[in-house]
């Protein structure tokens, strides 16, 4: 099967995501099942799912890593890519959306659209990614089809229209009606094996008229020359071809959104699986990717075609015990084959291409060959990482690398054994090239091997591979806050001299530096205003790396320095004296003046924390989220008795929050955060933190 090809046209790259418990794993255990590749639905709780097949997401009952498998439907070959909807692992799904195609974005049917449906939403938007919408478990007690769309409609769009209708409510649902073929699809069991075609309910006429007319008049509107024909001879006159035409044509604006709904472990998954095939892009509908060339930065196209120069992405790797490094990777032209030689342009270094498999979560198929449009894993890169370019050596390319935001938590860790120090040091290399959210550095102070993370669910998982994959045990401190510092004031300016004169060759550099903020997000920039050649142009370089060097160390309470601009307008040297490194440490004594002069703040990382809770529990839970420093946002009612809470809250006042909860609301509460934004940290609490810091 590994090796076996398909046209682009019936070739589909497709993720599957959602808020955490939303049934995505079940969902993508249901279509393994339905497409022939395994024998039984595996259940999440059990751990025996497929796609989940990492020891911790079989325990915890959560997907961690997003897995890729490969199905066939219909003459299509499907690469499904299941996501975590846990929000410390939402990278995983920005890297996956950034290679996919299309997506199926899962719902709970008793929940509608969660705090983390929003999020997941937001990037699939950002990604300009088309979907199709499953609203999950509608046959589960308090599970409404129709309430869930609605809260599609009020949080995430308007655009969100049926395909299919389910026939009967909660668990008396047994099928759904095609506003396309105008059918009924029924079944005994939702876990049947087939489908059984018949005539709509009559109960259902008046509804079933009134949704596919509005499906059909939304959809038309996205294609001129349907919508022409569409006034002319009005929906009756409509093919079931063309109406299905002008429904994916719309689905591909990446505005427009088709739904249905179901049980995600039943035969209903066969519609979803349909709606795939008919509804989502091929390769071949996208357009063609941009990159820049790695030595002119001139702007270069590729067209998703066979025939073109190779170029894909890697984004992702991961460490397997039986073959080592693997590389995931998406073709986007031309064709990779087993054994060649590709060039990494993003080091502007040759790799070798060992081995080409595909992926069936951590099971492998050896192919040979890999074209355009698909997804596949390398084994065998040596200096490829998240990110990296794969492009024919005499045709080289850069395409677009994968941003990812800084963690904003870190814990000290330490080997239980001195004889474990070198293997926790390799452990920690390996889980940092497999994870670009998670950072390790030393301290120069103290020497203690810091760890950063996305969240203390995402440290945790790391400590526990780390015992796990590398038997290395380890001793972990109190979680802390990655605070940075910045400025308020603009235009300051100071002077950074430093003169040694000890006999010999002596030390001079002079520099004169201004202060600018920049803008949240921006970073560092740095500007050469030097004329008349006051510092030597050989010098610049240097100063530039002593501001650097300063800035990361910082100077408030030795917090990162983040979103400034300085300005080098002024110096001095000397003829015999001057050198690299006195420039630099007077660009790093200038940078620690004219920072302390311009109002340094320390900024805090803010959490958007969303609460559900029973609504008796909700005066408590918004008193302890005030105390917290935190600020409601807003409040909803999601059904009857339940509240959502949304409060955006530092990260500092959050360390075992969801512990707190859960006692405070007898276990019946549940909450997720994810980073918001960057903010000033109050005087009284900042001056807690500088005094502590300089101790």
């Amino acid at each position: 099967m590994a090796d076996k090809k398909v046209d682009m046209k019936h070739l589909r790259n497709i993720g599957i995501i959602a808020h955490i418990d939303a049934g995505k794993t079940t969902t993508t255990e249901g279509i393994l099942y339905r497409t022939g590749l395994k024998h039984k639905i595996g259940a999440v709780h059990e751990g025996e799912t497929t796609t989940d097949w990492m020891a911790q997401e079989r325990e915890r009952g959560i997907t961690i890593v997003s897995a890729a498998v490969t199905c066939f439907w219909k003459d299509h070959q499907i690469n499904i890519i299941d996501t975590p909807g846990h929000v410390d692992f939402t990278v995983e799904v920005e890297r996956s959306l950034r290679v996919l195609d299309g997506a199926v974005v899962v719902f709970d049917g008793k929940m509608g659209v969660e705090s983390q449906s929003e999020t997941v939403w937001r990037q699939t938007d950002k990604c300009g990614v088309p979907r199709i919408c499953f609203i999950n478990k509608i046959n589960q007690t308090g599970g409404d089809f129709y309430k869930s769309l609605t809260s599609i409609h009020n949080r995430l769009s308007k655009r969100a229209f049926p395909v299919h209708l389910p026939i009967g409510f909660e668990q008396g649902i047994n099928g759904i009606v095609d506003l396309v073929d105008m059918k009924a699809y029924t079944y005994t069991e939702f876990h049947d094996h087939e489908l059984v075609q018949g005539e709509i309910p009559a109960d259902m006429l008046d509804q079933v008229k009134k949704y596919r007319s509005l499906l059909i008049e939304n959809a038309v509107a996205e294609d001129e020359a349907m919508l022409e024909k569409y006034f002319e001879v009005g929906e009756e006159g409509l093919t079931e071809e063309e109406i299905k035409q002008a429904i994916r044509t719309a689905v591909l604006t990446g505005k427009f959104f088709a739904v249905t709904g179901g049980d995600g472990r039943g035969v209903i998954v066969e519609k979803v699986l349909d709606m795939m095939v008919d509804y989502l892009p091929a390769p071949g509908d996208l357009k063609a990717v941009w990159g820049t060339h790695p030595k002119t930065g001139d702007e270069i196209e590729r067209k998703h075609d066979s025939t073109e120069p190779l170029a894909g992405l890697a984004f992702k790797i991961t460490t397997d015990p039986f073959v080592g490094k693997l590389a995931y990777f998406r073709v986007y032209s031309g064709k990779l084959e087993a054994g060649s030689y590709v060039l990494n342009s993003s080091t502007g270094e040759k790799e070798r291409v060992g081995r080409i498999v595909r992926m069936q979560a951590d099971k492998r198929e050896d192919v040979t060959e890999v074209v355009a449009g698909d997804i596949a894993a390398i084994v065998g890169l040596k200096g490829t990482t998240t990110g990296n370019t794969l492009c024919d050596p005499t045709h080289p390319i850069v395409l677009e690398n994968i941003t990812f935001p800084e963690p904003p938590v870190s814990i000290a860790i330490e080997p239980k054994t001195k004889a474990d120090q070198e293997k926790m040091s390799l452990a920690l290399q390996r889980l940092a090239e497999e994870d670009p959210t998670f950072r390790v550095k030393v301290d120069d102070e103290t020497g203690q091997t810091i760890i950063s993370g996305m969240g203390e669910l995402h440290l945790e998982i790391i400590v526990d591979r780390m015992k796990r994959e590398f038997n290395v045990e380890a001793n972990i401190g109190q979680p802390q806050v990655a605070y940075r510092e910045t400025i308020r004031k603009d235009g300051v300016e100071a002077q950074g001299k430093f003169v040694r004169q000890s006999g010999g060759r002596g030390q001079y550099g002079d520099v004169s530096l201004r202060i600018f903020q920049n803008e949240a997000g921006k970073g560092f920039e740095f500007i050469n205003s030097i004329k008349g050649g006051v510092v030597p142009s050989e010098y610049i370089p240097a100063v530039r790396k002593g501001i650097e060097e300063a800035m990361s160390n910082g100077v408030l309470a030795g917090y990162p320095v983040v979103d400034v601009r300085v300005e080098l307008y002024d110096g001095s040297y000397h003829e015999v004296d001057s050198s690299e490194m006195a420039f630099s440490i007077a660009g790093s004594m200038g940078f620690q003046e004219v920072f302390k002069k311009a109002g340094p703040v320390l900024l805090e990382p803010v959490m958007k924390v969303v609460v559900v809770t029973p609504e008796d529990f909700m005066g408590d839970v918004i008193g302890d989220l005030n105390s917290k420093r935190g600020r409601i946002e807003h409040m909803e009612d999601l059904q009857a008795g339940i509240k959502e809470i949304t409060a955006f809250v530092p990260l500092g006042e959050m360390f075992g929050y969801t512990t707190n909860l859960r006692s405070m609301s007898q276990g019946r509460a549940s909450s997720s955060m994810e980073l918001d934004h960057y903010a000033d940290v109050p005087n009284n609490v900042a001056d807690a933190i500088i005094a502590k810091n300089s101790k």
